[in-house]
């Protein structure tokens, strides 16, 4: 092989290899732009609320609890009087945003019932009814829905008028949205809570409480 010859070979071997080490450098650079995307922070108006999620407070407070629930979950209904009286605590200060999560067998109907309440001016009493009463309706693998709608209808919704409205379109959309949003954030279990945005990983009453009083009080 002449001189020339093993210019060129060591040239093109030069080639190959930069091209594979600048190829094997793209494809990190692209996977760490993935993870970097996975783990980013997920601004809170693009997921964690949305224009049509029931609120419980006023809207324009200054501290925001939003909730995952599930309404068939037992630890929801736990923390359902704690944040009740939360919010008799913070009348003016604290907003509860509440999502869908459906991880129950009946849960959809029930959402369906709830936005028929809603659409009625009923939502909040009748959540509360259910809520409270959940044991006599939520057998988990089998639902006693029929039982969940006299509870309903105990709480004063027109069951007649809520049978058309629980088949609104727009209900579907509310629960493929949220379906969808409980997916990207990807909630696992419920209730889960994120408080002015940032997600609560660990928390029981007690320190769901401190933290938002501490929340209370860092807003003025």
């Amino acid at each position: 092989m002449n001189r020339r010859a093993f210019v060129l070979g060591s040239t093109a071997l030069g080639v190959i290899a930069f091209g594979g080490g600048a190829f094997y450098v793209t494809r990190q650079r692209q996977r760490d732009a993935a993870l970097a995307a996975e783990t980013a922070p997920i601004s809170d108006d693009a997921v964690l609320i949305r224009p049509y999620s029931p609120i419980l407070g006023p809207f324009d407070a200054p501290v925001t609890l939003v909730e995952f629930f599930d309404p068939s979950c037992e630890a929801c209904r736990a923390y359902h009087p704690v944040l009740q009286q939360l919010r008799k605590e913070f009348p003016t200060q604290l907003r509860i945003v509440l999502r869908y999560t459906v991880f129950h067998e009946g849960s959809d109907e029930v959402v369906r019932m709830l936005e028929a309440a809603r659409r009625q001016d009923l939502f909040e009493p009748v959540l509360d009814a259910l809520l409270e009463e959940q044991p006599g309706w939520a057998v988990h693998g089998a639902p006693q829905l029929d039982v969940a709608w006299e509870i309903a209808g105990a709480a004063g919704l027109d069951l007649t008028r809520a049978e058309d409205d629980m088949l609104f379109p727009g209900t579907t959309a509310v629960l493929n949205q949220d379906a969808a949003d409980v997916e990207t954030l990807n909630i696992r279990q419920t209730p889960t809570f994120f408080l002015n945005g940032k997600r609560l990983e660990s928390f029981s009453a007690d320190t769901l409480v401190a933290d938002i009083r501490l929340a209370v009080e860092q807003a003025g």
